[in-house]
Formats: structure tokens, sequence, C-alpha cells
């Protein structure tokens, strides 16, 4: 009989437990709370959350200059996104993805630099060899890193963080060194002739040779991780390193090749950056986007179709928060504690929803 009335009586706890082991609405929640922790700080900070957030859309999206900007600056987050997920899906974090797009851009230029005065080949084919020195450029740093964790037994955090550094003194030694123009103290070289540039849209520094590079690099990406033997491989070599290894994948040959695939896309990033944004090779050229990589790849979970909606998201907060100092003497900086709150009430609410489902699994098992 009590059996009978237990069955029939709704447990009151059961919509909370749906709403946080559902992977959609613990995120929703998640998103949530991060607002609702924003709203708080704006709001001890004596300010207006409506105007701050009205502030961030307007500078994102109040004009066309303002879009195509956030689109350009989206181009290189969403490659370095993209590429991090090979890492992520390994199991690995490739904290040196910043120094992978500063090889890539130096590499960039330096191929430029050989035919910058010559005639032959074509501009077209130079930035075609340009990139592709890029590309190779990125795929060496990170490889130097994979074999370091493989075969040196260096965790991969503090061997990319040691080629980083590696990368930014080159940078500098280049800059401030022979690459300098005559006559320039900044630090940075001399400007790319047009004619090296990729095609832009006019009047702005949008390219769109570079978004549509982007955006088949997620596609590729998606098909490669999602769609193929190799990324199934690399996800349960990312599971379970040992099981793997002894089921006949070879571990560590998967590994290095994530790293070299990141590589890849992080040094496409760099050459992007010399020929299709800032037309030079200078200091801090990869602008922070191999750190913000790391936070939009951890909110995407490992989903590249996934990653560039977040990361337009996460440009847009950055661009549209630089008139906040402006319009309501706020730091723009404030973009930024939005980005950490995303990220943090994210990976807390996943780490509850995976807890109460494996303890729900357990009791019905039990």
């Amino acid at each position: 009989m009590m059996t009978k009335q237990n069955e029939t009586k709704p447990n009151r706890n059961s919509f909370f437990l749906t709403m946080l082991t559902n992977r959609f609405s613990s995120l929703s929640l998640a998103v949530v709370l991060a607002l609702v922790f924003t709203c708080l700080i704006i709001w001890i900070m004596k300010a207006n959350p409506l105007k701050v957030f009205q502030v961030i859309f307007i500078g994102s999206f109040g004009s066309m200059g303002a879009f195509t900007q956030v689109l350009q600056a989206w181009v290189p987050l969403v490659l370095a996104s993209i590429g991090l997920m090979f890492t992520f899906t390994a199991g690995l974090w490739n904290i040196g993805m910043e120094g992978q797009i500063e090889m890539g851009a130096i590499f960039s230029y330096g191929v430029i630099r050989i035919f910058m005065d010559s005639t032959t080949p074509s501009p077209a084919v130079i930035i075609i060899l340009t990139i592709l020195a890029g590309i190779i450029g990125g795929a060496l740093w990170a490889l130097l890193v994979g074999l370091l964790k493989n075969f040196g037994g260096v965790n991969e955090i503090f061997g990319g963080l040691g080629f980083n550094f590696i990368a930014d003194a080159i940078m500098l030694y280049l800059v401030y060194g022979p690459w300098k123009p005559i006559g320039v103290a900044n630090g940075s070289t001399k400007m790319l002739p047009h004619a090296l540039w990729l095609p832009q849209i006019t009047g702005s520094y949008l390219s769109l040779w570079a978004l549509g590079i982007a955006i088949a690099g997620v596609i590729v990406t998606a098909i490669i991780l999602k769609g193929t033997y190799f990324g199934l491989k690399l996800k349960a070599v990312g599971k379970n390193n040992k099981s793997s290894f002894l089921m006949g994948i070879p571990t560590s040959r998967y590994m290095l090749i994530s790293f070299i695939l990141c590589g890849v896309f992080a040094g496409l990033t760099g050459a992007l950056q010399v020929t299709a944004f800032y037309h030079v090779l200078r200091n801090n050229i990869s602008g922070g986007y191999g750190y913000l990589g790391l936070m939009v790849g951890m909110l995407a979970n490992i989903q590249p179709l996934v990653t560039a909606p977040i990361a337009f998201v996460f440009i847009a907060l950055s661009k549209g928060a630089s008139g906040l100092g402006i319009d309501l003497k706020l730091d723009s900086n404030l973009s930024g504690v939005i980005q950490g709150l995303l990220v943090m009430f994210v990976l807390v609410m996943d780490g509850v929803r995976r807890i109460l489902t494996k303890k729900n699994k357990g009791a019905r098992n039990g």
C-alpha cells in the first residue's frame, strides 16, 4: 500500500533534478547566474546594468563599421578556438597557442620580406606562400611542445608557456632589431605593400577571404572530429589514454597529430593577422586570442559548431565594452569580468550536472 502511494505521489525534487541534469537547462541556468552576478557587480559600481548592456550592444552592432570590426576580430578568435578543439579532444591543454600564433606571423612576414621587392611571383602567389609559411611555423612550434610532452615527460602546460616566452623574445628581437624600419621607434615592421594584402571590404579592415577561411575551418574541424575514424580515435585517447593504447591506438602519435593540427590553425591565425588585418609584424600580434580561445573552448565543450557563436559573443562583449569608459566612466575590462563569470558558472554547473547524473544512475541501479 505504501509503495503504491509513493509511486503516485509526485517527487517535489524531480523538477529541480531534471533541470540540473539536463545539459541545455543547466547551461541556461549558468548563463542566467553569470548575468545576475554581472548586474550585481555593476550595481556595486553604482552604475545602471541596463545602460551598461545597452552601451555594449550599440558598441558592437550600432553601426556597420562596428559590426565589421566584430567580424574582423571574430576570425582570429574562432580559428584559435577550433584549433584548440583538437588538443582538447586528445585530453591536452595547449597553453602555447599564443607563441604558435606569433611564430605563424613571423614565418609569414619572413616569406613576404623575401618577395617584397620582387615582381615575380604574382602577389596572389606570394599571399598563398605567406599563409602556407604561417601554417608551417605554427605547426612546428606546436610540434616541439608535443615532442617534449611525449618524449621528454614535460607537461604540455609548462612546455607551452616556455615556448610562449621564447616566441615573445624572438618577436621582440626581430621588430626592434634586423626587421625594424629605419627611423621607426615603435615595435613594428614596415607596412606591407597594398598588393600583398588580402582583399578587404571598402571602408573597413574586414577581409571576406579571411572570413571565408574561418567559416571553412569551423566546418572542416567539425567534420574531422565528429565524422571520421580519426576523430573517434582521438576522442578515445582523450577519454582514456591507457585503454586506447591497449586497444591498439598509437596514443603518442595521435597526441602529436593533435598538437600539429592545433598549430596549423594557430599559424593560420598569425598569417591572417599579417596579411588580412595588421599588414605589419608587431609585438603582441597574437592579441591574446590564444588565451581567450581556451575560455571559448571550455564553454564549447569540444563542439566545433558551438565554438563559432560563443566566440562571436566574446568578441561582441570585448568590442562593445570599449565605449564604457567614454559613456559611463567604467573600465572596459568589465567585458573580461562577464566572460570570466560565464566560464566559471558554466564549468560549475557542468560539474554539478555530472555529479547529480552519476548519483541518479547509481540510485536507479541500486
